[in-house]
């Protein structure tokens, strides 16, 4: 990670370039809870198998638990997902994202402080957005008033613009220049993610561009739907990628990873 400037003038480090996602199985409390075992064991098979292919960085997420708790997680997925990130911190010599679903920054932050996370992402961090779990309200003075009393100021906070499964409010909606610009100035983020409508779904070349140019120099990281084929495209706008599905086995984002498939995407990125 190396450092740059943000629009708002804040030094910030840039994210890894290359993220391999780690979906957790179900938590406990979550309706189709695995046993922390088989959690734990899943979670350090395709983190090895991310780093073995030559990823930068890992992003955790209890993808498992749907459907998610809107805002506030319940303590025991807060316990489970901090057991796994000392776990992968313990293991991996690779910087490590959270990202508790639906949109608990509070805990994801509590997290990375607590084990020593680089990052967290935010799926809401300013505004509000309707989704399957009602309308969600960004809590940015909250998210960034308990980094700094908490002692977490390395912790980087990386949030979603028009984040995937949710619809903007309002009529007309607020236009991609203001939510960039709030999100980046009054949100004061350390990075701006993008993402297609649904997880898995690709974003296109184009729209990464125009939030780059936007963004006035907070790095853009990509949050869905990259591959292979389209990974160098994205990264000649974006400072960063998160992979998921497509280096799942069969391209299936509940499957393990595949590490043939995330060999390939490292080396398309790479080449």
């Amino acid at each position: 990670m190396i450092h740059g400037d943000c629009y708002t003038g804040i030094v910030i480090l840039l994210p890894p370039r290359l993220n391999g996602m780690v979906h957790l199985l179900p938590l406990p409390g979550s309706p189709d809870a695995a046993s922390m075992d088989e959690v734990m064991s899943a979670a350090l098979r395709d983190a090895g198998r991310l780093a073995e292919a030559g990823f930068d960085g890992l992003v955790v997420e209890n993808f498992g638990d749907a459907p998610f708790e809107k805002d506030r997680v319940s303590p025991v997925t807060v316990a489970a997902m901090t057991r796994v990130a000392a776990r992968l911190r313990e293991h991996f010599a690779l910087p490590l994202c959270v990202n508790v679903l639906r949109n608990d920054a509070r805990s994801a932050l509590a997290i990375a402080v607590a084990c020593g996370a680089q990052s967290i992402r935010v799926n809401v961090h300013t505004g509000a957005r309707l989704t399957d779990q009602g309308v969600i309200e960004g809590r940015a003075a909250e998210t960034l008033r308990s980094r700094s009393a908490w002692g977490g100021s390395e912790v980087a906070v990386f949030a979603d613009v028009s984040v995937k499964h949710s619809t903007a409010l309002g009529s007309p909606p607020r236009s991609l220049s203001e939510e960039v610009t709030d999100l980046v100035k009054r949100g004061k983020v350390d990075g701006v993610i993008v993402s297609g409508v649904a997880t898995g779904d690709e974003v296109g070349v184009d729209f990464v561009r125009e939030v780059s140019v936007l963004a006035k120099g907070c790095p853009v990281l990509i949050g869905s739907g990259v591959h292979e084929g389209n990974v160098r495209a994205l990264l000649q706008h974006a400072a960063s990628v998160i992979v998921g599905t497509s280096v799942k086995e069969q391209g299936v984002t509940t499957a393990p990873v595949d590490l043939d498939r995330a060999r390939m995407l490292v080396a398309a990125a790479r080449a």
